[in-house]
């Protein structure tokens, strides 16, 4: 990990460049049949880890789909759209579950020789209560009564005290992580189709997602093929989106 003076990161791309680099993507729903080569993959993945996420646990995982017959066994439960013919499916699965070893792993992979108190103690005690929410959801109950009593004098972390919080919590993360995949690919020439239109009960047969692995997407990627993109871009008017307070 590198570290830079006061915090001050290096622009590495103009914003002209940064702009091209965004604008350039669009969901593409047709592939040619050329595979796409492993280190660009890997590098793309590295790319997506990067991403900022909540307290750094990095509640995501992803399955890389190469093998011709399970892509193709996956077509169907992506209902046969076009998209799920590309070379290469990654499932972008949000996880939930993986806290309790992401404490952990946050103390043994630190990237200084030694672990501050400060980062120790917290990853340690405070996050192992944050993030727990007890057999049943029962000590979420628990904490969601205690932030309510102690909410009446302070501003305070109010979430996630439930597992539909947490559930919440990691697909938050790992949106972020998807959108910087998306990109990594796009700046290696590669297009990409984010696809939420998939059949999950059939998806967790054809492939071993653990159990409390949610799927926010598989995504489509590969190069783009003829009439690849469906239609014009449409965005909506920023003023209908935005308010300056």
């Amino acid at each position: 990990m590198t570290s830079f003076p006061n915090e001050q990161l290096p622009a590495m791309a103009s914003p002209a460049e940064l702009r091209a680099l965004i604008e350039g993507r669009r969901a593409v729903r047709r592939f040619t049949p050329e595979a796409v080569a492993d280190d660009v993959i890997r590098d793309c993945l590295e790319l997506a880890v990067l991403a900022p996420n909540s307290c750094n646990l990095q509640p995501w995982s992803f399955q890389v789909i190469r093998d011709p017959g399970l892509l193709a066994r996956l077509h169907p439960v992506c209902m046969g759209q076009n998209a799920a013919r590309a070379p290469l499916i990654i499932a972008v699965l949000a996880r939930p579950d993986t806290w309790r070893q992401a404490c952990r792993n946050v103390i043994d992979y630190w990237p200084e020789a030694e672990v501050p108190a400060r980062i120790r103690s917290f990853y340690s005690k405070t996050a192992p209560f944050q993030y727990n929410q007890g057999p049943l959801g029962l000590l979420g109950l628990f904490k969601r009564q205690l932030v309510r009593l102690l909410g009446l004098r302070k501003a305070l972390m109010r979430t996630p005290n439930s597992r539909a919080d947490m559930r919440l919590w990691a697909v938050k993360s790992t949106a972020l992580a998807a959108e910087n995949l998306m990109l990594a690919f796009h700046s290696h020439g590669y297009a990409t189709c984010p696809m939420e239109g998939f059949d999950e009960v059939r998806l967790r047969r054809v492939l071993e997602i653990p159990r409390q692995a949610i799927p926010i997407m598989l995504l489509a990627v590969g190069r783009q093929g003829e009439k690849g993109v469906y239609n014009p871009r449409l965005r909506f008017p920023l003023e209908q989106q935005v308010t300056w307070l």
